[in-house]
């Protein structure tokens, strides 16, 4: 008996340690290939937002499924190639007239006319830099040695960029004999489960893009009303900046105001003021009204849920968190009420909208 015990005893040791370095071994290799996983995550939420897009053009136009993702694909390529244009030609031109304009600028700077020499002189900046000229150039000097990682970084972004846009093609590609298998590894009796999670998590996170783009439009809208009235030049362009930047999780908003407000203080220092207070006050409001009430519409999720999930989030795993978090407790929901103990699950509505409606039947005649 008592080395039927030892046995067991052993035995369970070595399951115990078994899953301890199984774990340890999965917690590695998840640490290890974490860049290519945030790729392939990125991509399937991409991907699921494409899907139905292209469902519906192989079902109503195109028969082939690669015809059909291949043109949703390069129209997706089209708009955004528009909207670059949009933005990048008109900064480009701005930018090569303030070239020439640089040195009769640096010019005036340094001798205290103009708007940016008057600015710097009332701030006191133009004196530091007199004072301090060595230690800045210094500071040129060290900013200009990481170079090459700024390359690094810049080359590891574009690889980034071209494998998401890989894998959410072949995502969506490869998507029906995808489902076929999930729904016959279900058996018969999960497959119309599976089915429905799957339309309910599609939702989501088309639902999720909606939202967030319309909040963006709205940021860019209000942008552009500030910009006119406090008359800085290029009104457009930079609030199609800003509603990009707003795409952004977590930082885009911070992001449109820094270009916002950079421009209002080249304008000039009350319009840059106001520029700046504008984005203060919007921020707290997209943050705390617009997102939880939008995207809780959007997700069909509590707003109370909608902004817990993204300050978890965002502390969490930071950008990808933020970008994420809604999605991710919106499927939550999903598979809770799909899988979850019942009294996790939603109440069904009661009284007579609840009722079923019968078919309409052939009317009683006497």
């Amino acid at each position: 008996m008592s080395n039927a015990d030892d046995r067991v005893t052993a035995r369970r040791t070595l399951i115990v340690i078994s899953l301890v370095l199984a774990t340890a071994f999965a917690l590695a290799f998840v640490y290890a290939t974490r860049r290519v996983l945030v790729w392939a995550v990125v991509a399937a939420f991409f991907a699921v937002a494409l899907k139905p897009l292209v469902d519906r053009l192989q079902r109503r136009f195109v028969r082939r499924r690669s015809l059909a993702t291949l043109l949703v694909f390069l129209a997706a390529f089209v708009l955004l190639a528009i909207l670059a244009a949009l933005i990048l030609v008109p900064l480009f031109g701005e930018l090569g007239r303030f070239a020439d304009r640089a040195p009769g600028l640096v010019h005036d700077a340094r001798a205290g006319r103009g708007p940016l020499g008057q600015l710097l002189e009332r701030t006191g900046a133009r004196r530091y830099v007199s004072e301090h000229s060595e230690q800045l150039r210094d500071l040129g000097t060290r900013l200009r040695q990481p170079a090459v990682g700024v390359l690094r970084g810049v080359v590891e972004t574009v690889a980034g960029v071209v494998t998401v846009i890989v894998l959410a093609y072949l995502m969506v590609l490869e998507a029906p004999r995808i489902t076929r298998g999930v729904l016959a590894a279900g058996g018969d009796g999960q497959g119309e489960r599976l089915r429905r999670v799957g339309r309910e998590v599609s939702r989501t996170i088309t639902g999720y893009l909606t939202g967030n783009l319309l909040i963006s439009v709205i940021c860019g809208a209000l942008t552009f009303v500030v910009l006119v009235l406090t008359g800085v030049p290029f009104a457009a362009v930079i609030a199609l900046l800003v509603a990009v930047a707003d795409l952004i999780p977590l930082v885009g908003a911070t992001l449109g105001a820094v270009i916002a407000a950079g421009a209002g203080f080249l304008h000039s220092p009350t319009a840059g003021v106001v520029v700046l207070v504008f984005f203060v006050i919007y921020q707290q409001v997209e943050n705390h009204l617009l997102q939880p009430f939008i995207l809780s519409r959007a997700v069909r999720l509590n707003p109370l849920t909608v902004l817990v999930s993204v300050l978890l989030a965002a502390e969490l795993a930071g950008l990808l968190g933020a970008l994420l978090a809604i999605p991710a407790a919106g499927i939550v929901q999903t598979l809770l009420r799909e899988y979850g103990p019942r009294r996790l699950r939603p109440t069904p509505p009661t009284g007579p909208a609840a009722q079923p409606r019968r078919p309409a039947g052939p009317a009683h005649q006497g």
